[in-house]
């Protein structure tokens, strides 16, 4: 199965992905882990969210 890819991401998405990056570097991550996250957060499938959200 493929994974479909978004080339451009909003504006929402790239505040919060700097956001998580400068969190991750602050807690000590290296620069390439903190971006990895940040953006493997950012680009988590909402359903899953709400999911969550509704138990």
């Amino acid at each position: 199965m493929t994974r479909e890819t978004k080339t451009t991401h909003s504006a929402k998405q790239k505040r919060q992905a700097k956001h998580i990056e400068d969190s991750e570097e602050k807690a000590g991550k290296s620069k390439a882990e903190a971006t990895r996250i940040a953006w493997s957060t950012v680009n988590r499938p909402m359903a899953r969210t709400s999911r969550q959200n509704m138990h």
